[in-house]
């Protein structure tokens, strides 16, 4: 394993000192939780009759009887959001391969989840970042239940991951696997519905041609194929080592979705107590956090993440600020072009090697913690690998070569030194700029400026 780059590891030092307090307390509080006996064992005879009193009777008698292990699915199905529309199905599929693995699995709840997409320009957008915090509240309800061993989040979209994650670290003593549906299939390109976008406020078409354009860009189920706050996400959750690996970007049609699925289930019951434990208030350190900065900054995520993964983090206990974004993006290279930082989508950068390729990068150039707990028995590295189907079973493979230089290249000859985002700062305050969408001939304008102090 290389060692480890010195700002990299200088960040995760200062990280670590400046959270020490909030952190030791957050895990004193993790681990007490942990060293209770499980809930159906501890509970009130009424207590334990109620949670299991809509369940099968095989089911019941796994849980109370036998002490099989309990897992809590969390959900934000709807219909309304494409990426969230597969979801509908998991819960059957997770229950089905919990009893085949000898245990059970209840839905405790669904939370909330709005787009966007839909809501952009409408009085609805101003619930969208409140909502994150109803998503984590959701979250936390479902699991006081208590009545669980482990978890599984099923959630894909912009506030609802972090929402889940934060919800999810308040119950740090679960060890916890996040479950993705995927992107819907590449249709109409980004250049294409941005040339008809562009026609439209010109005048030159109008709305029957925009909606179709529109239409054929967002066509069926599965997150936006551009690589917007979504597929952040999911981008962020394999180089912090909560997904199964190389989960995000398979089409929710696709034949390796429902034994990815499947497999979410065996990996959560794999890190229970009694076996490897990794409950997910101990796989989210503060080399975690920064892996999951790195692996923003290296493929020019969504700037959405310098708010939401300061409030993730706070939940583990843990202190980051967008000082430490801005150091980090000084050494991390920039190893992808995807829309809006290029015209590729999130399916041609999978085809290219996605984040197993750039996982795999980033723990080459040192720029990543390899020595980190994830869901998975290898560790990190198990995420640099491109899952597959042979005779049936899942495989995985060694991501080592882009399948497209145009899309993804490696650490020692990227797209720029640097990484994707940078901090602004004067005297009236600080902001982001998300520098790998900014095309080249643009680093530099002169203008007429109208100037504010105040």
């Amino acid at each position: 394993m290389s060692t480890i780059h010195p700002i990299v590891e200088q960040v995760t030092r200062r990280i670590r000192e400046r959270s020490a307090q909030s952190r030791a307390a957050y895990l004193e509080q993790v681990d007490a939780m942990a060293a209770r006996p499980p809930g159906a064992q501890s509970m009130g005879c009424a207590n334990v009759a109620h949670a299991f009193a809509g369940i099968p009777g095989g089911d019941r008698i796994r849980i109370v009887e036998e002490k099989a292990p309990n897992v809590a699915i969390v959900t934000a199905y709807n219909d309304v959001l494409s990426a969230h529309a597969p979801l509908a199905r998991y819960p059957d599929i997770l229950k089905d391969e919990a009893r085949k693995l000898g245990a059970t699995a209840q839905v405790a709840g669904g939370v909330p989840a709005m787009c966007d997409g839909v809501t952009q320009g409408a009085p609805g957008m101003e619930l969208s970042l409140f909502s994150r915090d109803a998503i984590a509240m959701g979250t936390a309800i479902a699991l006081s239940h208590d009545v669980f061993d482990a978890a599984l989040m099923l959630g894909i979209c912009d506030k609802i991951v972090p929402g889940l994650l934060i919800g999810a670290l308040h119950f740090g003593h679960l060890p916890t696997v996040f479950v993705p549906a995927g992107p819907m299939t590449s249709g109409l390109s980004n250049g294409e519905k941005a040339k008809v976008r562009e026609q439209a406020a010109q005048g030159l078409v109008g709305r029957k041609e925009l909606l179709a354009a529109e239409t054929a860009a967002y066509h069926g189920e599965g997150t936006c194929t551009f690589y917007g706050t979504a597929n952040s996400n999911q981008m962020l959750l394999e180089a912090m080592g909560l997904h199964v690996p190389g989960t995000a970007f398979i089409n929710p049609a696709d034949g390796e979705r429902e034994l990815l699925t499947r497999e979410a289930m065996r990996s959560v019951l794999a890190i229970t107590k009694n076996r490897r434990f990794a409950p997910i208030g101990h796989v989210v350190d503060e080399r975690c956090i920064v892996n999951a900065m790195v692996a923003l900054l290296a493929t020019g995520g969504s700037t959405n993440h310098l708010i939401h993964w300061v409030a993730v983090a706070r939940a583990a206990g843990i202190v980051i600020d967008w000082n430490d974004f801005s150091e980090l993006s000084g050494v991390v290279p920039l190893l992808a072009r995807v829309y809006p930082n290029g015209s590729a989508d999130v399916n041609q950068f999978q085809a290219a090697g996605g984040p197993g390729y750039v996982i795999g990068q980033l723990l080459k150039a040192g720029l990543m913690h390899g020595d980190v707990l994830t869901v998975r028995p290898e560790g990190l590295q198990e995420f640099a690998r491109i899952p597959a189907v042979e005779d049936g079973h899942l495989v995985w493979h060694e991501a080592e070569v882009s399948g497209d230089l145009s899309v993804l290249r490696p650490a020692d000859a990227p797209f720029r030194a640097t990484g994707g985002l940078k901090l602004l700062s004067g005297n009236l305050g600080r902001s982001v700029i998300k520098v790998s969408a900014v095309p080249e001939d643009r680093h530099v304008v002169e203008a007429p400026a109208r100037v504010f102090d105040s």
